[in-house]
């Protein structure tokens, strides 16, 4: 891989067998090989979708965000309309270290009714990347019966429609068990990000990503 590097680079240095860019390090360049899927659907909480794509690229990953329509503008719950990077069905079937999904009810349900969101979340889950799921979209998971039994969290409102299929935890901001990933609403959305961001960048990027934005990283 090293050596790969030196051809890409070639007027750096090597020093000591140390491969040494001017402005890009080693370790930034294996952070950067991780990738992030968020999906963005017409009602989408506009908080939630925001955050988790900025923290998520201020920790040097690669985030891809789908529309669940088309590559077209997309409009959130209040309003603010994004436009996303590709559409998800172009993108549906290349690999990422995690897929997030953004709460806001009418995106939430958007997610829920499709079988393109299905077969990505499967796949995903089969193949033991993480899902994230924040506000009321844990329960596009219940639809697609992705990570049954688990552990998770949710807006409080929608606990009714996730109690009989997984293990539902109150009191919590974030919830993770094993490979999941969930959170409440849009004042969580930090934690739910940054504990992306440490799963796939680590800990100590994370702790200067949420020091440069002044939090602190486990957020008490």
């Amino acid at each position: 891989m090293l050596a790969a590097l030196r051809r890409s680079f070639p007027n750096k240095l090597n020093r000591g067998n140390i491969f040494q860019p001017e402005s890009l390090s080693l370790r930034h360049i294996c952070n950067m090989t991780k990738t992030a899927l968020i999906i963005l659907a017409e009602g989408a909480e506009e908080m939630e979708f925001v955050i988790a794509a900025d923290v998520l690229r201020r920790a040097g990953i690669t985030v891809t965000v789908a529309g669940l329509s088309g590559s077209g503008p997309v409009k959130g719950s209040r309003d603010i309309v994004f436009v996303p990077d590709a559409s998800l069905e172009s993108v549906a079937s290349s690999k990422f270290d995690v897929v997030v999904l953004p709460g806001g009810l009418g995106g939430s349900n958007a997610m829920g009714a499709s079988s393109v969101v299905g077969d990505l979340l499967r796949a995903q889950e089969t193949n033991g990347g993480l899902i994230a799921a924040i506000c009321a979209a844990p329960t596009a998971l219940a639809k697609h019966d992705i990570a049954t039994g688990k552990s998770l969290t949710s807006y409080p409102a929608m606990k009714p429609q996730l109690v009989d299929k997984y293990n539902y935890v109150e009191g919590k901001n974030v919830v993770q068990d094993g490979n999941l990933i969930t959170s409440r609403g849009p004042g969580t959305a930090y934690d739910f990000a940054l504990k992306i961001a440490e799963e796939l960048a680590g800990l100590e990027k994370t702790q200067e990503v949420a020091k440069g934005m002044l939090l602190s990283y486990p957020i008490n």
